[in-house]
């Protein structure tokens, strides 16, 4: 009797289990670029079964910000990773998208170029070739508002587009005069001896690096999922900034990077330096918790595309941005 009351507990247990495993929601979330050690917290989430606490099974595929945009708008995909400037533009478009989680509290995009070219302005790149990833890309608006500051336009300089995997050694090695891309290749070019000069694109353009966007339809129609899905995007950023940097990017090439895992003390500066300093974490968050939205920072970046006409007419952020508290209230 004993025996049969024990297994007939451990039958329902396994099914019990198995009920649990199949309850699970499965999600794609589609990311900027490609796999790079960057995107570790979100790795390290997986692996750290963060999304798994939230009862969600993620896949990760990867493509350009417009790209990715589209796709959450036409509801191929769950979740995206795009650049805010990105999202600013396909909200502009009338695209119904939604950023549910400002992962980066500011822009990460910068110009960078070799000390030895005198390039130390936007006005300096006069004559100048400059690559960018994409004409879709966000640093491709980045340029554009930054020549238009400085009193030129694209039509006063060579633009060549450069894959991400080469734009930083065509820097290197003198294909191009300058690229805007992003601040933590600084981090690349010095440790490969390069003196760089690096002009923040935050600095006149005050925007958003990567943030969770979704797609207007999912947030109405399952709020609890964005919540759980937002609140995994939270505890994987939280565990990395808590002395975590390090155990995050061996995770990264251990099963996802492995061809990045000879750059560890470069990739470690850069986190503690960029990252962890001052890129996902702000007053904002301090006070509200990672991935708060500033909806005045946001129509201010909404406002300056507009007025550089990189965007036909700035939408309105609270139609568009959604701070992580406020789902599913």
């Amino acid at each position: 009797m004993n025996v049969m009351l024990k297994t007939g507990v451990a039958t329902l247990a396994l099914i019990a289990s198995g009920v649990a495993a199949l309850a699970a929601d499965k999600v794609v979330m589609q990311i900027d670029g490609a796999a790079v050690p960057f995107y570790s917290p979100l790795y390290a989430g997986v692996e750290n079964g963060f999304f798994a606490d939230q009862d969600i099974e993620v896949e990760f595929i990867y493509a350009g910000a417009s790209d990715i945009l589209t796709n959450i708008a036409a509801g191929n995909v769950d979740f995206g990773f795009p650049n805010g400037d990105a999202v600013v533009a396909a909200a502009a478009n009338g695209l119904p998208v939604k950023v549910v989680h400002t992962t980066y509290q500011r822009g990460i995009g910068a110009l960078l170029a070799k000390a030895e070219t005198g390039i130390e302005t936007y006005a300096d790149l006069k004559g100048k070739t400059v690559a960018v990833t994409s004409l879709g890309s966000p640093n491709y608006l980045q340029l554009q508002v930054g020549l238009q500051d400085a009193g030129l336009s694209l039509d006063d300089i060579k633009l060549e587009v450069v894959s991400t995997g080469a734009i930083v050694q065509a820097l290197q090695s003198d294909q191009v005069d300058a690229i805007v891309f992003s601040e933590l290749r600084k981090y690349n070019l010095e440790g490969a001896g390069v003196d760089v000069t690096m002009i923040l694109s935050n600095d006149f353009l005050p925007s958003f690096g990567n943030v969770v966007v979704t797609s207007s339809r999912l947030l109405e129609e399952n709020p609890d999922l964005v919540k759980r899905f937002t609140n995994a995007v939270t505890a994987s950023y939280e565990w990395v900034i808590d002395g975590h940097v390090d155990d995050a990017l061996e995770i990264s090439f251990e099963k996802y990077t492995p061809t990045w895992a000879d750059q560890k003390e470069l990739l470690s500066t850069a986190f503690k330096n960029s990252f962890v300093a001052s890129v996902w974490q702000s007053d904002l968050t301090r006070e509200k918790g990672l991935g708060a939205a500033d909806l005045d920072a946001w129509q201010a970046n909404a406002d300056i595309l507009a007025k550089y006409e990189v965007v036909d007419e700035a939408p309105k952020a609270a139609d568009f941005v959604v701070d992580p508290s406020s789902i599913g209230e």
